[in-house]
């Protein structure tokens, strides 16, 4: 995800290589990103802050369980106008605060499609962020897509299992349609653009009608049809139910992370 936001920043052109620098425990990804970017690339975090300017943004994203090698790396070299943004899943602004010492701390929660562009993003930030650091944040997340600004911060576990979890889920039916397409009798090649093609076109419908999902279904749904049998067969299933489930599941994950 760090590479996403690296590649959107530049793609737009709202910073330029040498104001980037990272870190990576790895010589090889290190080489691969410098020569892919041509950002500098450290071992060491510290060594990587030492490089930033004193109004500097510093991203965190790493997996929840190095978030606290970060922190022994990080504490008590930011300086008090280093804004921090970080993509951690479940880490709390006020651990991160107390962490690094650091007041200007910023929460969000992207999601893949931020890769190219398409993403959306959700965050939120401590008191003490400003409305001159609220617009740099902005700009930032909209270099990876839409970004939502939520007013409390459990909202960020909420939408880290709906909008941050969902491409999983889409990535699922998607699966699981081409596989059946398979079962019909059509080629992968042709089952995967068939069903791709249909949920890019459905979403992009939806959101141009501005009409209730209920009241989309509706449209294509004859009775005693095509539709109708689908329907019937994905209620019997508890299609609704198990989805709900997943989300509310991933909803109490993000909040367990979040207390360790």
């Amino acid at each position: 995800m760090a590479e996403s936001m690296v590649a959107g920043l530049m793609r737009q052109e709202i910073v330029t290589a040498d104001q980037i620098v990272a870190t990576h425990p790895r010589g090889d990804r290190r080489e691969e990103l410098s020569g892919k970017y041509g950002i500098q690339c450290f071992e060491h975090n510290a060594e990587a802050l030492g490089k930033l300017p004193s109004d500097g943004v510093v991203l965190l994203c790493v997996k929840p369980q190095r978030l606290g090698g970060v922190f022994l790396d990080l504490t008590g070299r930011l300086k008090p106008s280093q804004l921090v943004v970080s993509i951690v899943a479940g880490a709390r602004i006020e651990n991160i605060s107390e962490s690094l010492s650091n007041g200007l701390v910023v929460r969000a929660m992207p999601n893949t499609p931020s890769r190219i562009g398409k993403g959306m993003t959700v965050w939120t930030c401590s008191d003490s962020v400003d409305d001159h650091h609220k617009l740099q944040v902005r700009t930032m997340l909209s270099a990876l897509g839409k970004e939502l600004y939520v007013e409390t911060e459990n909202m960020i576990d909420m939408a880290t299992s709906l909008s941050a979890t969902g491409p999983t889920y889409i990535f699922m039916v998607m699966e699981a349609m081409t596989d059946a397409g398979v079962h019909l009798g059509f080629s992968r090649e042709v089952s995967k653009e068939l069903v791709q093609q249909t949920m890019l076109g459905s979403v992009l419908f939806a959101m141009e009608s501005h009409k209730h999902p209920a009241e989309l279904r509706n449209m294509v749904t004859s009775p005693g049809g095509t539709s109708a049998e689908a329907i019937y067969q994905m209620e019997k299933g508890s299609l609704r139910t198990v989805l709900s489930k997943a989300i509310h599941a991933a909803y109490k994950r993000a909040v367990e992370l979040g207390k360790r």
